[in-house]
């Protein structure tokens, strides 16, 4: 059988490092074997998932080096490569699935599944539905269906037993059925979830090996029913482990940078992000740190992949860009840098900010240092603010995280908008609420327009600001971040 691997990130958010992670060992894998790599663009959240995303995702993904055989941009054989424009092929496999009776209509509301979970979370079980749709005949099954009542359809789990899968990097993996939800597989909209989605769009694209996040581990079960229930053979899954916090927890946009437009913008070179982030999943047998992603090709072997949580370190990557850069000509050093910061794209939204603010053109570099480079490490004396003490400081900053995190278009007048309903909803005012972050941006009190400002540093450098910048006033434990937590949704909903 021909290789094929896939990458299949959801056009709902930036663009995460993670994606890139999982997409270098599927495109590096595909090449080792002489196969093709595939980007599918799942895009079945209606609410969330947007044009504009899905190019982000293409746009982030080609500058770090990633590159596909087949995908909605290029075309190919096995289309289309978008969820949303596969709908009529996961419906007819449902009926298929419910005329084989591997799975069943499930008519239950949500206050009685909201009831249920309660009730087994207070007994102490794992939350699971418990069946009661199950058992309808089939008669009445279709004939509420008929009359257009609301439903779901789920996929019938075993009761008892254990399901047994092979994992290329584990071996034999062993999960009890009573631990497997009776998963929805399509919602009372029509649309499919994720679980088969997924088993459709890998059988039909004839995907032959699946490396994924480990976080998908404990969904196995639920794909090796579908394949049996569908008669499919079932690609050959590899589990990789999943980036980490210092603190061992999952790689998360609160405790670092997770955007990969964060290192494009600071200005990491993308081979040595993919070098970094080959090594936190394998090695050379020669143990060599430095290598090229053609080198990782003709070296890869899958039984390198380790399985310890690798720790994502920002000085360990810095470390690592400096080696690659310091291997490049003096030409391709300054090739690079008038690509990263010279180049008349990024600089013509700044134009217009400076014109009308710039006597003489060497003052130029003292008003876009923080913009085109990083700004200077804050303390917590720098917020000193003739009313605002330093816990107001603090929560302001994480309340303006909170809701520019919740803006959907990163552009100037939503940024604005949205800081604005919420200085009101605050009872702040303005200058007081934008005070800290003029120095959680710029590392000063004056800088250029705040708005405008946000809006060219982008999402992720903004998040990051706003993050160190709490940090420098001391930082928030878990019990104020839970606390502050609860205190803006109480501000938000008021």
């Amino acid at each position: 059988m021909a290789v094929r691997t896939r990458i299949a990130p959801s056009p709902t958010g930036d663009p995460h490092v993670g994606t890139a992670y999982v997409a270098l060992f599927n495109q590096v894998f595909a090449r080792s074997r002489g196969g093709r790599f595939v980007l599918r663009i799942e895009d079945t959240d209606r609410a969330r998932s947007t044009p504009q995303a899905e190019q982000a995702i293409v746009d982030a993904l080609r500058w770090a080096g990633i590159g596909w055989d087949e995908g909605p941009d290029v075309g190919g054989d096995f289309g289309p490569y978008r969820q949303s424009e596969r709908f009529a092929l996961y419906r007819r496999h449902a009926n298929d699935l419910l005329t084989a009776g591997k799975a069943f209509r499930c008519f239950c509301s949500a206050e009685r599944l909201d009831e249920m979970r309660r009730r087994q979370q207070a007994n102490g079980e794992t939350p699971r539905y418990d069946g009661k749709c199950l058992a309808l005949p089939k008669p009445e099954s279709l004939a509420r269906a008929a009359s257009g009542e609301a439903h779901v359809v789920r996929l019938v789990v075993p009761g008892e037993g254990l399901c047994r899968f092979t994992d290329g990097l584990r071996g034999t993996v062993e999960i009890p059925w009573r631990q497997v939800d009776m998963q929805v597989l399509l919602k009372s909209d029509g649309f499919p979830t994720y679980h088969l989605a997924v088993a459709v769009d890998d059988h039909l694209m004839r995907i032959s090996h699946v490396l994924r996040g480990e976080e998908w581990l404990n969904s196995m079960p639920k794909h090796v029913l579908l394949y049996q229930a569908f008669g499919w053979e079932m690609p050959a899954h590899s589990h990789l482990p999943l980036l980490r916090n210092p603190d061992g927890s999952k790689l998360s946009k609160r405790k670092n940078p997770t955007g990969l437009d964060y290192y494009r913008r600071m200005g990491y070179l993308p081979e040595a992000l993919l070098n970094y982030l080959a090594l936190m999943g394998w090695s050379m047998a020669d143990e060599r740190e430095v290598f090229s992603v053609a080198e990782m090709v003709e070296c890869f072997d899958l039984a390198r992949v380790s399985l310890g949580g690798p720790v994502f370190d920002l000085a360990k990557l810095d470390w690592m860009n400096g080696r690659h850069i310091r291997a490049l000509s003096a030409d391709e050093f300054m090739a690079r840098v008038g690509a990263w910061a010279l180049n008349r794209d990024r600089l013509a939204p700044l134009a217009p900010l400076l014109q009308h603010r710039t006597e003489r053109l060497c003052d130029l570099v003292g008003k876009v240092d923080y913009l085109l480079g990083d700004r200077p490490p804050l303390a917590a004396a720098d917020f000193a603010h003739k009313t605002l003490s330093e816990a107001d400081c603090k929560r302001l900053l994480d309340h303006i995280a909170r809701c520019l995190d919740e803006v959907a278009e990163w552009r100037r007048d939503a940024l604005q908008d949205a800081l604005k309903s919420l200085a009101v909803k605050m009872d702040v005012k303005m200058r007081d609420l934008l005070a800290p972050v003029f120095i959680a941006l710029a590392g000063r009190s004056v800088a250029l327009p705040i708005f405008d400002s946000l809006a060219f540093l982008g999402r992720d450098v903004a998040r990051i600001r706003l993050r160190t910048a709490i940090d420098a006033l001391g930082g928030l434990s878990r019990k104020e971040l839970r606390r502050l937590e609860r205190a803006y949704r109480d501000v938000v909903s008021g």
